[in-house]
């Protein structure tokens, strides 16, 4: 199997110049990677462990533009070096995985590292990044404690061993200054190299979460989605507002059950992280950001209000009234068996249509991300919106992870430093209900 043989490929040692003799020392970035792989997380699955030291020893060896899609897929996975990736996601599948183990190790086992490794959304080259401060400090973990090493996120290496003054009798003769001073330059590059995105990140949130008296993050109505899938009909808003979706025939469920769907407030599980993640961003103020569950939502609320729309129309027939103008909506069929993004005015290189086949168990699936004006055009509208769950997953993915939408959302900034409104469209694949493989493929910025 070549997956065995992914770390020899690698052309130069996985180790760093000791400046007092000369020697050899393990490259700490590597002594992480095989913590990481070492631990409870990565101990079933031996090709995330192949995966991951794979893409690490490659970028360690200077050979990071190198590392694509196609060359993991055969030197982890044993595929042939004529394999399509267009007719092969197994590289995809498994990055997301990779990505979902990183972190529940950092915030497990390896949460008291000062460095952590990531793999950012649309590529697969790792990042050694920073440990939030205020991680660590909650874990009673002091700066003096930590194993930070600065070369993690620049890639420079040490001095070489002809230097005078070697680094580890600097340490000595300055009482431990340096090693303050570099870690301090550390973390300041880190900042500045991630400005942008943070910045831009922030001019968003701020706009939905802190720019009026009121936000409403509305999540996705389960209970209404199923019972337009037993009714194989599509319910347009103005139903879903008087109730009258409630009369539809209740699909040979018992009555029970049948009862609960009309009347209780169901969501799902991505709606409960999206809104889990929303808490946790430093613009959130609980004492005006509310939740409002879709069958309580009234068109005044989005006329005086910010609002976060979490599903499509399918889950969430508001999101219909949000994305009715915008250049790329969402129409599910009236059988309610699939669902398609229409593309109102393609571009070069774009489809008219992005359509997902639900009753296929792997299938591509498309989401919107849309920054909108409210109803009133006196605050603004967040729409995270998928054909399926996977794809509202996925497009939660893109929308918490800064670096994906950098570029978009630098575009879309104007000269007093707000956003214009901007759509994004997203595609990944949906393998039993979860997003593999996402990208952004199109944007618009109005």
């Amino acid at each position: 199997m070549k997956s065995g043989n992914a770390l020899q490929q690698s052309r130069q040692p996985l180790g760093i110049l000791d400046p007092d003799d000369g020697s050899l020392l393990p490259d700490p970035r590597w002594v992480l990677t095989q913590r990481v792989v070492a631990g409870p997380q990565f101990a079933r699955s031996a090709l995330l462990c192949n995966f991951l030291s794979y893409v690490v020893s490659e970028t360690l060896a200077g050979r990071s533009a190198a590392i694509s899609e196609h060359k993991i897929g055969v030197a982890v996975f044993g595929r042939s070096p004529s394999y399509r990736t267009d007719d092969d996601n197994i590289v995809r599948n498994y990055a997301r995985q990779l990505r979902k183990r990183l972190a529940e190790h950092f915030s497990g086992v390896g949460s008291d590292e000062t460095v952590r490794i990531d793999i950012p959304v649309g590529g697969y080259v790792p990042s050694f990044v920073t440990a939030p401060i205020d991680d660590l400090s909650e874990r009673g973990i002091s700066q003096s404690e930590t194993r930070a090493f600065p070369e993690a996120a620049t890639g420079e290496r040490p001095a070489p061993a002809s230097a005078k003054l070697s680094f580890r009798r600097a340490l000595v003769a300055f009482g431990g200054v340096v090693a303050f001073v570099t870690l301090a330059c550390f973390i300041g590059s880190r900042i500045l190299l991630r400005a942008p995105a943070e910045d831009m990140s922030h001019t968003l949130w701020r706009a939905i979460l802190a720019d009026s008296s009121s936000t409403f993050i509305v999540p996705s109505d389960v209970g209404f989605n199923l019972l337009e899938d037993m009714a194989h009909q599509a319910f347009p808003l103005s139903s879903y507002i008087k109730g009258a979706f409630a009369e539809s025939p209740n699909g040979h469920v018992n009555n029970h059950t049948d009862s609960d769907l009309r009347t209780q407030e169901y969501t799902d599980f991505v709606s409960t992280q999206i809104i889990a993640m929303i808490t946790r961003r430093p613009e959130y103020d609980p004492k005006r950001v509310f939740l409002r569950f879709p069958r309580d939502l009234r068109i005044n609320d989005l006329k005086t209000g910010d609002a976060l729309i979490i599903g499509s129309v399918s889950a969430n027939p508001w999101a219909g009234l949000i994305d009715s103008n915008a250049n790329f909506h969402i129409l599910p069929s009236r059988d309610m068996e699939s669902a398609s993004i229409v593309n109102t005015r393609p571009v070069a290189g774009e489809a008219k249509t992005y359509a997902s086949r639900w009753n296929e168990p792997a299938h591509d699936t498309y989401a919107l991300i849309l920054f909108l004006p409210n109803l009133s055009g006196s605050g603004h509208v967040l729409a995270v919106e998928g054909l399926d769950v996977a794809g509202t997953q996925a497009a939660a993915e893109v929308l918490f992870h800064p670096d994906s939408i950098a570029s978009i959302l630098k575009s879309a900034q104007q000269t007093d430093g707000s956003l214009r409104p901007f759509e994004i469209l997203i595609r990944a694949t949906s393998i039993e209900s979860n997003a593999a493989g996402t990208q952004i493929i199109a944007s618009r910025i109005h």
